[in-house]
């Protein structure tokens, strides 16, 4: 794996291609037992300085996608929030370790998302404990592979939704008033919402109605001066596949449908949060930024 970011080389061989060996997990799965571990930035995210002083509350920030874009925001001068299930603290343990490390404040804040009650909770205690937020960062999400629809039960699809979406609500509801002017959310999404698999009906209809909610959210606080946007991945390497979000065959050639034939790794993520996080990003809201490895977007 690359040991710098603006190290210039080949994308296709940049990081590990299929084939992987099948590594079945409970969920939610944990990093460590990855196989390849996934690069998160640990070592190769260079900070510039962009999100100096900010504060950020990133949900999934133990693991995945969430994880590089906690790691990013501290080396761009955030302080940072992170939340995740109370089976991830060990996960979540590295990343305060990692953010601390470069001198940021950082909060964990175990929970579950399907609870209003939590989430309501996770921003008053982020808030109070980072002396406000200024940046939203969601990307917890739940997904589990079903063959038919004839498998997929009531409570299956009721927790998917309930994490993927409710949660989105429940946590943007109860940040808008504390948020500032010149404030950012950013959610994510997936390229679920637009080319859709047919082993993920309950997780794809959520990334769906990300980005409608999304777009429609970023009319309604624009006048506050505060931007949403999306971020919308492709197979990325990260415990929500291993651990039941796709089969253990579909692991072990993970990525390989897409033109890069491998999966992205987290590190390649987090930029895009960063850029929509800063100042750099100021005259765009409301649009949806693919990270697919060559699947575009429409």
């Amino acid at each position: 794996m690359t040991s710098n970011q603006f190290e210039m080389q080949n994308p296709l061989t940049q990081y590990p291609q299929p084939e992987f060996p099948k590594q079945p997990q409970p969920v939610p799965g944990l990093t460590s037992k990855m196989q390849p571990v996934p690069d998160h930035g640990e070592t190769s995210y260079k900070g510039t300085g962009r999100l100096t002083e900010r504060k950020a509350l990133v949900t999934g920030g133990d693991s995945g996608i969430g994880r590089a874009a906690a790691i990013a925001f501290a080396r761009e001068g955030a302080d940072i929030a992170i939340n995740y299930l109370p089976e991830e603290q060990s996960d979540a343990d590295e990343v305060i370790k990692l953010i601390e490390a470069e001198g940021r404040k950082a909060v964990a804040i175990p929970g579950d998302l399907k609870s209003e009650a939590f989430c309501q909770e996770l921003v008053s205690k982020a808030a109070a404990e980072l002396g406000g937020i200024d940046l939203l960062v969601n990307v917890a999400g739940r997904q589990k592979s079903i063959e038919s629809i004839a498998e997929l039960t009531t409570e299956q699809f009721d927790e998917t939704f309930k994490t993927n979406v409710y949660a989105l609500f429940w946590i943007s509801k109860a940040a808008l008033p504390l948020l500032p002017e010149g404030s950012a959310i950013i959610n994510t999404a997936s390229i679920q919402a637009y080319q859709p698999s047919a082993t993920l009906l309950d997780y794809a209809p959520t990334k769906s109605a990300i980005v409608a909610f999304s777009k429609a959210l970023s009319k309604q606080v624009l006048p506050k001066g505060i931007r949403v946007n999306v971020v919308a991945p492709g197979p990325f390497w990260t415990p929500l596949q291993t651990s039941g979000g796709q089969t253990q065959d579909v692991v072990q050639k993970f990525g390989s449908e897409v033109p890069m034939q491998r999966p992205g790794q987290p590190a390649e993520c987090a930029p895009i949060y960063v850029f929509l996080a800063s100042q750099e990003s100021s005259y765009i809201t409301g649009e949806v930024f693919g990270v697919t490895g060559g699947n575009t977007l429409p």
